[in-house]
């Protein structure tokens, strides 16, 4: 077959989406680049850097992820970190599908009125003091349990899950119930497979923000040892909080302040680096999953 020919304003649309797009990725690329250069550059020539930088500025220098070690708080942000993620992203994952399959189902009583109710609070909420005031009342201020239970569902999540949920055949529910399966093997044997893709999507929208979670821990939370990594993240590059890592043997008193800049690049990485690297082997249920939960019923 021959080649479908373009015309000159198509082929001229083309070339400029591709700088466009070209653009747009070197933008948003490379503030993460600059940060990892910077990271792996000597601390006194970086300090006194100026301008765009591509490669490390030799000689390359790993003090500052060393120095990020020594901190015993980061070890413990991120055991921490990946507490509330991985039970924070069961316990959503587990309560949003429940929701999500009730709610798609056409002969629940007072469905409309339901959906209705939690479409509400997408636009309106109680605010911070009321939701404060909520958390102290239920005994769960400075507690895990505290940062966990009170976010369990986000209401997008649920409305996108359950849409995709409706969007399965009735007659493989029908079928199922004439074998004698309940609700509970409906959902988890056929539903929850069916819409894989959804599910995946949903499931690192959830990561996600627990990976990035700082705000609520830093409402509830007055125990450092329970402190996720992006809360003491903030507090390392807004309060300049390094110096239980640059006050060791391998700086000295003259290099404090080039270090201190380092760390911060370094502290960046590794509270990033992860969350990244999970990324492109979920990419390709974005379209798909999302879609899925969005056009369809």
């Amino acid at each position: 077959m021959s080649a479908i020919r373009r015309s000159a304003p198509e082929r001229a649309f083309s070339v400029f989406n591709y700088v466009f797009m070209t653009i747009l990725c070197v933008v948003c690329l490379y503030p993460i680049w600059h940060v990892l250069m910077a990271s792996l550059s000597d601390p006194t020539l970086m300090y006194a850097h100026q301008g765009l930088l591509v490669w490390p500025i030799r000689p390359l220098n790993t003090l500052g992820y060393r120095l990020v070690m020594t901190n015993r708080l980061i070890g413990s942000s991120f055991v921490n970190t990946l507490v509330y993620l991985i039970a924070g992203t069961l316990l959503n994952m587990f309560i949003t599908t429940m929701g999500a399959y009730g709610l798609s189902r056409k002969g629940l009583f007072w469905n409309g009125v339901l959906m209705k109710l939690i479409v509400f609070t997408m636009y309106f909420q109680g605010g911070l003091i009321p939701f404060y005031l909520m958390v102290k009342n239920m005994g769960l201020l400075n507690t895990r349990a505290g940062i966990i239970l009170p976010v369990l569902v986000s209401t997008w999540n649920l409305i996108v899950m359950r849409t995709a949920f409706a969007g399965v055949s009735e007659s493989l529910e029908e079928s199922a119930r004439l074998d004698g399966a309940n609700d509970w093997t409906i959902l988890w044997r056929i539903f929850f497979p069916l819409s894989q893709a959804t599910v995946a999507v949903i499931a690192l929208y959830y990561a996600v923000y627990w990976w990035n979670n700082w705000f609520n821990p830093s409402i509830f939370l007055q125990d450092r040892g329970k402190y996720p990594l992006q809360l003491l993240l903030r507090e390392i590059l807004i309060k300049n909080d390094t110096q239980s890592m640059t006050q060791s043997s391998m700086v000295s008193q003259e290099q404090t302040s080039q270090y201190r800049l380092l760390v911060k690049y370094c502290v960046i990485i590794v509270a990033t680096a992860p969350i990244l690297a999970v990324y492109p082997f979920l990419q390709k249920y974005f379209v798909k999953g999302v879609m899925i939960g969005s056009i369809k019923g």
